[in-house]
Parts: structure tokens; sequence; C-alpha cells
């Protein structure tokens, strides 16, 4: 494809909605409430606002700026950048081809529970044998996964206006309004259990911001914030090869210190009111035990409880939670997705349409294999960090614990010390007016990230055990 005919986000509003709708996604929903009600509540939300203003910012902003720089895909940017440094391209490239099919696999279970709660079945959903009958049977999840991902490459079929700033522009709205909706019905639910215990939605929210600090040590608060610092990786989208894509497609006169400005706000305020959507429901009707879920058992598990146990109201408010996950993570998917589209065309000159063909083959063979790592291909091994897992759960590790903090590793490096950061810094203040954290970026890349991605990289092998 050659750069003159490249497309480009018509807008910046076009261009943050799309970036918001891929840093919000299932990893907002599903693992920020969780790591806030174990690390303590607020000292969790504290440390991760800081990390978000500064890690997080300083590879956000890395990344958008190389895409407009080099108005390249992830594959190729770097290549660009420094020509030795080709090999960070594949790496950054290989997260997205690996997260895509166990994506779409994800993506078609919100679609059962979506259909589920819409169809009045939201009773039978909260059974505690729903879940696993769903995952372990033969052809529903396939099906299933195949509509999910049938509709993320419908929109990148469309291209970068017509497909992911159009429906960017549709989805992001919506979704915000059932995140705030639901949030504020959250914090109004009361309940009283069999044990006449009443607990309602403000005690939760308490329990969600109020720090707590009790018993914390050092090795407490260090463990807060690798979990603060990795749950950075799932909300902002870097590391994954998204923000290089979206920023190939941004214009050289837009200005990038607002936008990011605005992604971040966007994308933070969207998880903190998971949380609050979240934690006040499940500690209304299931206590604090029911706070130590997180991921599948979260979403499909014991959210479906506390749903069925609100009443006659409850498959309303099942629906319309699903609803709001679903277009997460579409949004989610489709920067996914157009992250190896892009690099696809950039790398072969393929056409748009080749290759969205070839990436959504590839997804669909690799979705089915996930599936069947449920029933006919089930394996259980244990992975470096401790946990139990089978095919997603592997393809999961390898992307999130590996290659993303060894690409952000990589980008700090090269950036930090190899072109240096004014590279960055002069994309950034072409098309505005003051790049207010310029001295505090350059500290970011040079020295701070890279020591705490190191740290984190170490801990996620499971070769660091102090922390």
């Amino acid at each position: 494809m050659k750069q003159k005919n490249r497309n480009s986000f018509s807008g910046s509003i076009g261009f943050v909605l799309a970036a918001a709708g891929s840093a919000v996604g299932l990893g907002n929903i599903w693992r920020f409430p969780y790591l806030a009600a174990k690390d303590g509540g607020g000292l969790f939300l504290v440390i991760y606002l800081i990390l978000a203003l500064t890690f997080g910012f300083a590879l956000l902003t890395t990344e958008i700026a190389i895409g407009r720089k080099t108005k390249q895909s992830p594959l190729t940017a770097y290549g660009k950048i420094r020509e030795k440094w080709k090999f960070l391209g594949v790496l950054a490239c290989l997260v997205p081809v690996i997260i895509m099919p166990y994506y779409s696999v994800i993506g078609g279970w919100v679609v059962k529970y979506f259909l589920a709660f819409l169809t009045g079945g939201g009773a039978a959903a909260a059974e505690d044998a729903y879940f696993t009958g769903f995952i372990t049977s033969d052809v529903e999840p396939i099906v299933l996964m195949l509509v999910f991902l049938f509709i993320v490459a419908f929109i990148i079929f469309r291209g970068v206006n017509k497909g992911i700033e159009s429906s960017s522009k549709i989805i992001m709205p919506a979704l915000l309004v059932l995140v705030v909706g639901i949030a504020v019905f959250s914090l109004t639910i009361r309940h009283t259990d069999d044990a006449g215990v009443a607990r309602n939605g403000m005690q939760g929210f308490l329990i969600y911001v109020v720090p707590d600090l009790k018993g914390l040590t050092v090795k407490g608060f260090f463990s807060v914030l690798l979990d603060a610092m990795g749950q950075l990786f799932f909300s902002l989208s870097v590391a994954m090869g998204i923000m290089i894509a979206y920023g190939s497609y941004v214009r050289d006169d837009a200005n990038l210190v607002k936008s990011i400005n605005q992604i971040e706000i966007f994308d933070t305020a969207v998880a903190f009111l998971a949380g609050v959507m979240i934690i006040p429901a499940v500690y209304t009707f299931m206590g604090r035990e029911g706070m130590a879920a997180s991921g599948p058992s979260l979403m499909f598990v014991s959210l479906p409880k506390v749903f069925a146990a609100m009443g006659g109201i409850g498959n309303l408010i099942g629906c319309l939670f699903f609803a709001m996950v679903l277009f997460a993570a579409l949004t989610s998917a489709v920067s996914v997705m157009e992250a190896v589209v892009s690099s696809l065309m950039d790398q072969f000159h393929l056409s748009r349409v080749r290759a969205a063909a070839i990436e959504t083959v590839i997804a669909l063979v690799g979705g089915v294999i996930v599936c069947l790592g449920y029933n006919h291909l089930y394996f259980d091994i244990v992975l470096p960090n401790g946990a139990h897992a089978q095919i997603l759960d592997i393809m999961d590790y390898i992307s999130n614990n590996f290659l993303m903090p060894l690409v952000a590793i990589g980008t700090c490096i090269l950036i930090g010390w190899v072109t240096r950061p004014g590279v960055i810094i002069d994309e950034v203040q072409k098309g505005a007016d003051k790049f207010g954290r310029k001295g505090l970026y350059v500290v970011m890349m040079r020295y701070i990230a890279p020591v705490l991605l190191v740290i984190l990289l170490l801990k996620s092998l499971g070769i660091l055990t102090v922390i």
C-alpha cells in the first residue's frame, strides 16, 4: 500500500473514540474491579491513577507518535525508526495475532449471555453448571465465536472511516451511557441475605474507594504497584501494536497532546466506573467473599447470580450489562484485528479486503482450536506463574505476560537510548502548542519505565518471587 493512499481519521474526535474504544475492553471490566478489591480499594486506585499519568502516558504517547511519524503499522514502523529494530515490529505484531482468536471466543461467550438475558433466561444463566456446560459443548461456542468474529471483520472490511471511525462514534457513546447508568443503579441497590444481614451499594462503594492500609507491607505495596502496572497494558492497549496502527491514521496537523490527554481521561474514567458498576453490586448480594472473583468467573458466574438475586429487574439489568460488555469487546477486538490487517497491508502491499480476509481466517482457525480446548483438546498444565492453564490461558500468558512487557522494554530502549526521546517529542509538538509533560516523558522512557517493566516481566515469568 502506498503511503499517499493511506486512510486517516477524519478528525480528532474519531481518533480519540477509536483509541478509547480499544482501551476500554474486557480487561477494564473483569480485571480492574477485582484488582481494586484485592489491593486495598482506594490504594490501588491512587497508584493506578499515578501510573496512568506517568508510565502509561509515556508508552501511549510513544506508540501513537511512532505511528504518526512513520505512517506505518506496528510490523513495519519500528524498522522505519531504526532499520536494525525491525524485529521489535515482528514481536509487536505477534501480540494481536495471538490475542484475536481467543478474544473472539470470549466475545462469543458475551454474545451467549447477552442473548440469554435478552430472552428472559437470566435465571438459567445464574445456575452453577450453566457456564461450564456452555463452554464444554461442541458446537455452540464455535457458532457464537463466528458471530462475534464476523461482526468485527465486517467493521474492518469497511475501512478506517466507514468502519472503525463510524462504528466508534455510535458504540462508544452508547457504551458510556450504559456504564454510567448501571454504575448509578449499582449504588442504589439494597439486599438482606438469608442470615438477615443487610447490605447496600454505598457500602460496597466505600470498600472500593477508601484506601485500606491495614497490614500493608513493603512487599504488599510493590505487589499493588505491579498489579496496577500490569492492568495498564490492558487498559491503554499499549505494547500490542494497536496504538501505532491507530496513530498512523492521525493527520499531521492533529494535536496529539490534547488527544492523548482525552484518551487517558476516557479510559481511566471507564475503568473506575467499571468498579462502581461491579463491586457495590457483588458486595450487596454476595458479601466480601463474592469480590474475590475475577476474569471469566466474575463475568460469567458471579455476576449472573447477582442479577438473578435482583428479582424481576435482574433480566433487564443483566441484558443492559452484557450489551455494554459486548460493545466494549467489539471496539477492542476491532483494534486488535486492525493492528494485524494494517501490518499485512504495509508489509505485503495487500488490499484491505485481502488482508482482512487473511486475518479473519487466521482468527477463525485459532478460535476453533481455543473452543476445542475446553472439550476434545483439553489438557491442564501449570504455567511459570503457578496458574493452571489450557489453550486459551497459554495464549493469554504468552501475549500478556511475556510479549507485551518485552515489546514495551524494547520500545523504551529504542526511544530512550538509541534514537533519543527528541524524536517522539518533535512529533508530538508538530500539531501542538506545548508538550506539558516533556521532562516527565524523558525521565520515564529512559529510566523509570524500563526498570519497572523488567521487574514486571521477571515477576510474570515466575523468576522474581520475592514481590
